[in-house]
């Protein structure tokens, strides 16, 4: 069974619904939910969001937050899922920033993707993220860095499900 199908069953199992906020993934994690029939009662919307004024005009993201951290952070991925869940009736949101490559930008090395989850759940709003670094070509990390995505969503549901009020704000690298 695909990462796909496998993030859809859950989804479904747990009564979840979806958003996503995709700069480096461009769409990519919506792209593979989509694939799996019947998947779309499950998907409320995705946003794809290159450029800083996309970020802060669709997602509310702050502009120190970008000035501070920088465009391809895990504040900024943080923030765009936190964002993607206000503006929605999703209660499950998946954020992606980063460099595919092939160079580094700005002393990021390529393949460096931040990665922000986001619930909604009786306890309150959770949010995790997580920075990785892939390796491959543009269009492999791309595809990598989107199924790592979902692969995790099911692990930080269970632990913000798990966490109190207040809890649930992790960054970890």
């Amino acid at each position: 069974m695909s990462v796909s199908q496998t993030v859809v069953e859950y989804l479904r199992e747990h009564d979840l619904l979806l958003t996503t906020a995709e700069s480096c993934t461009a769409g990519k994690i919506v792209t593979l939910l989509a694939e799996v029939p019947h998947s779309g009662e499950l998907i409320e919307s995705g946003y794809v969001v290159y450029s800083p004024e996309a970020k802060q005009r669709l997602l509310n993201v702050s502009p120190s937050t970008i000035e501070t951290f920088n465009l391809t952070s895990c504040e900024v991925a943080r923030e765009m899922a936190d964002g993607a869940l206000r503006d929605s009736t999703a209660n499950v949101a998946v954020a992606t920033t980063g460099i595919l490559g092939p160079e580094d930008v700005d002393g990021i090395p390529a393949g460096t993707i931040c990665f922000a989850w986001a619930y909604q759940t009786p306890h309150g709003r959770s949010v995790f993220s997580r920075q990785k670094r892939f390796f491959g070509t543009r269009s492999q990390v791309q595809l990598i860095a989107a199924e790592h995505a979902l692969k995790l969503l099911p692990d930080f549901h269970q632990r913000a499900l798990a966490s109190g009020p207040g809890q649930g704000e992790g960054h970890e690298r």
